[in-house]
């Protein structure tokens, strides 16, 4: 007898996508502040950090929703798929648009100081470059690298077989992130390049991902399994030695996604609620505790940061609350554009920074009339780009033979 979906009708998402909406504005809010409203900025992140606030809930949603997706399918060849044509069209046409802005003369590049443009291509090609010594050809890119890690851990645990145990993982993940704030204060970031050289890192990292992600797509039981670990194996290396966030936000960052699927274990009966609340408890402990002794010499950073992290949580709890309920069509619909809210936006700030350049003074009036104009661009690049990507990939997955793995 086949088990239940382990992923609700889309109908009982609403709750979701009314936080990725959520999430999504804030971060625009925290980006376009730096060119309409640099004072209020300046004045509000030592108390609260939207930037992590906005992150950390997309986050707990991707924890929720990535994991249930795989295991609903019950093929690791399809998620990919999946996975791949949900992320990279919209990615492709933002970053095309931005080197044309360049080349246009109407936006600037992030120095990629000595790094060849073969290697930088290949790092963000990979979505892993965050965590391959390579800057960022958009800052907020640098989330998606922290997610297709995740993807790659999430595989891993289906090929072998552990994928119940998202509590313990998410605990022991917070745990390992309090015991490495020491350590993370004496560890360069981008250890890892800076040991054997940026170069060879995204050249190896890229070849290991791609056997990995074959592999683990392969119908050999064995070539799966090698697959996963390879994957896993390798995002257990690049986030916590190769990230340019401290050592134990990166860990973190893994056990608040992870934290996400034990939420979703209990909701569908594979966990107590009891046994969630307790992860959900030592994990806080764990981030507030690792924030407070790191950065000792920023107090007011690292309030922000407690404070955004703490609200995030809330938030997320919040909307669990709300499940079940009407979930207003406006907040869904913005959830539902989401991804592109969140890629569209830097790009027509890197736009507009490069023409007309950031104010002086802060002016509430533009910083809205920049979501007035950002919202109906991203609902046609969601209709344009995303909505035909994803289609194509369902359609293509359709066809795929399906593997089945996990125990």
């Amino acid at each position: 007898m086949e088990p239940p979906p382990l992923v609700p009708p889309p109908a009982k998402l609403g709750w979701l996508d009314a936080l990725r909406g959520l999430a999504a504005l804030v971060v625009v809010f925290d980006h376009s502040s730096y060119t309409f409203m640099a004072d209020f900025r300046q004045e509000l992140m030592p108390h609260f950090n939207t930037s992590r606030y906005g992150i950390m809930v997309f986050f707990l949603v991707s924890g929720y929703i990535i994991p249930a997706s795989l295991e609903r399918r019950g093929c690791v060849r399809t998620f990919w798929m999946g996975r791949i044509f949900r992320v990279y069209p919209l990615w492709t046409v933002v970053v095309l648009a931005l080197l044309a802005a360049n080349f246009l003369g109407v936006a600037e590049l992030h120095d990629f100081g000595g790094q060849s443009a073969v290697t930088a291509v290949v790092a963000h090609a990979t979505m892993l470059q965050e965590l391959l010594g390579t800057p960022n050809v958009l800052l907020v890119l640098w989330t998606l690298s922290y997610e297709m890690s995740f993807y790659l851990l999430v595989v891993a645990l289906f090929t072998v077989g552990l994928h119940r145990h998202s509590a313990a993982i998410a605990v022991t993940l917070a745990v390992l992130s309090a015991a490495s704030v020491t350590a993370g204060a004496v560890l360069p970031a981008s250890a890892l390049s800076g040991l054997v050289g940026t170069d060879l890192l995204i050249v190896c990292a890229s070849i290991v991902m791609g056997l990995a992600i074959c592999c683990a797509s392969a119908g050999s039981p064995a070539l799966r399994v090698l697959g996963g670990v390879l994957g896993g194996v390798q995002a257990l290396v690049l986030v916590p030695f190769n990230g340019t966030v401290p050592l134990w936000e990166g860990l973190l960052i893994l056990a608040v996604m992870f934290l996400g699927t034990a939420v979703h274990r209990a909701e569908n009966g594979q966990y107590t609620w009891r046994r969630t609340a307790a992860a959900a408890v030592l994990v806080v402990i764990c981030a507030v505790g690792s924030a407070y002794w790191s950065a000792a010499d920023h107090h007011f950073a690292r309030r922000g940061w407690i404070l955004a992290f703490l609200l995030a949580v809330l938030t997320f709890a919040v909307g669990l609350a709300w499940r079940g309920r009407r979930v207003p069509p406006m907040l869904t619909g913005l959830g539902t554009i989401s991804y592109s809210v969140y890629l569209v936006h830097p790009l027509l700030l890197a736009v507009i920074d490069g023409t007309i350049g950031r104010r002086r003074h802060d002016s509430p009036v533009l910083e809205v009339a920049f979501f007035a104009a950002l919202l109906p661009v991203c609902l046609l690049t969601h209709r344009c780009v995303e909505a035909p990507g994803q289609a194509l990939g369902r359609s293509l997955a359709a066809r795929v033979r399906p593997s089945r793995t996990g125990r």
